[in-house]
């Protein structure tokens, strides 16, 4: 069966196919026979997009700030093949099947926060960009977590924009494109508003740097950096969180940055000076509340560190990056405010992992809030030399299973080929 894949595509979207080859093949063996079983005919094509980390720039995206991010070798894999229909037909093991039909592309109110409306937005947006789509059936399996806070909602958007971009439009979308057109169905299909940082860092792969200041046209750059050759592990740990709806503390963040933004005349904290920021504080406080002007400040201070992240990579500065690491982490706990829901008293498990990451590390590496926050995620930059332990006392603080060691994957939204 190996050598039914063409092994260059395979290694760019599982960096450690080698080291787990029966493990890779297995789940595309399930996800062949499961489009078998469903559909009652062979899969066709295969593709694949990654879950994303967010390493730089928390909540920077949405005010067209810079953030750093990469793709990460967690990915959702779906077998697939056009039909006759105008029927796109979508089995995602474990959750069922989704179908939606290419003749009403309609936002429907009932579909808000499901995977039905991210499928239909997707195929909108295409339309209205000037393509002729067909249905599809595609058979998926992953291991993106929900809510695990490496966007499982940006990696879907990708997979479904990739595919389609494959069949129906000769692959003519780029993919910022693809990236773009995910955003819009998050935004104005599932209801969440979202940055356009998840979608690309899965869309295009590796570790990124974003430029957001004109959302149109991001600019891109990918780094050439590689963690474990600096002796770093990249974990995510798996704070336990409840995962009930945080949709409305997740976009109370952009509205209370742009409520400040105004205050100055502009429509996103981008366009706001730090030192005009400074001068007129005491009115933003006034005008806009304490928290909104936290936030504020928390933006116009990371988004510059996402900035110096880059550049220190870039340097091979690695003690520097770490550095602001910390430091962004520190901003989101204090000023960002995304560590807990605002009034809960009992249920602070990001707050209680983030303590156990800092006693399990010693001083060494770095840690910080993970993605969106509130629920889900931190992310912990550790030396290889103590990896087995950190992983041993982390999941003793938080769980069997919790702290999932990561790489990054160079491949964003692909086709996988047969040959």
């Amino acid at each position: 069966m190996k050598q039914n894949w063409n092994k260059e595509s395979l290694l760019a979207a599982y960096p450690r196919f080698e080291a787990q080859p029966d493990f890779y093949l297995g789940r595309m063996a399930d996800a062949e026979k499961g489009f078998a079983d469903t559909f009652g005919k062979e899969a066709e094509r295969f593709f694949s997009a990654p879950g994303r980390t967010e390493i730089g720039g928390n909540h920077t995206d949405h005010q067209h700030g810079c953030v750093l991010a990469a793709a990460v070798d967690l990915d959702i894999f779906g077998a697939a093949a056009k039909n006759d229909s105008c029927i796109i037909r979508i089995f995602s093991e474990g959750y069922g099947m989704e179908e939606i039909s290419l003749d009403d592309l309609e936002v429907k109110k009932e579909e808000i926060n499901t995977t039905a409306s991210l499928i239909r937005g997707v195929a909108s947006k295409i339309t209205q960009m000037g393509y002729t789509l067909g249905g599809l059936d595609m058979y998926t399996v992953s291991n993106v977590l929900k809510g695990s806070g490496i966007s499982s909602s940006a990696a879907y958007e990708v997979l479904v924009g990739t595919v389609i971009n494959a069949l129906y439009c000769e692959n003519k979308l780029t993919p910022v494109e693809i990236a773009q057109i995910g955003q819009y169905a998050e935004n104005v299909y599932f209801g969440k508003m979202s940055g356009l940082m998840d979608q690309t860092a899965s869309s295009v792969g590796g570790v990124v740097a974003i430029d957001f200041r004109d959302n149109a046209n991001p600019v891109v750059r990918k780094l050439d950096f590689d963690f474990t050759k600096a002796g770093y592990a990249l974990c995510i740990i798996d704070s336990g969180a409840d995962h009930a709806d945080l949709s409305d503390e997740y976009s109370a963040i952009p509205m209370e940055m742009r409520q400040v933004a105004a205050h100055f005349g502009k429509e996103v904290l981008r366009e706001v000076a730090l030192a005009d920021f400074l001068t007129d504080m005491a009115a933003v406080r006034e005008k806009a509340g304490d928290r909104a002007t936290l936030r504020a400040y928390h933006f116009l201070k990371d988004n510059q560190r996402a900035i110096d992240e880059a550049a220190a990579l870039e340097a091979g500065d690695f003690g520097k990056f770490l550095s602001l690491v910390k430091e962004s982490g520190y901003s989101s706990f204090m000023y960002l405010q995304n560590v807990y829901v605002s009034g809960s008293v009992e249920h602070q498990e990001v707050a209680y992992t983030l303590a156990a990451c800092e006693a399990a590390l010693a001083g060494k590496g770095a840690y910080r809030v993970h993605g969106g926050g509130f629920a889900g995620t931190i992310q912990a930059f550790v030396p290889q030399e103590m990896l087995a332990g950190f992983v041993e006392q982390m999941e003793k603080a938080v769980g069997k299973g919790r702290c999932h060691v990561l790489s990054i994957r160079p491949a964003g939204g692909t086709e996988l080929m047969k040959v």
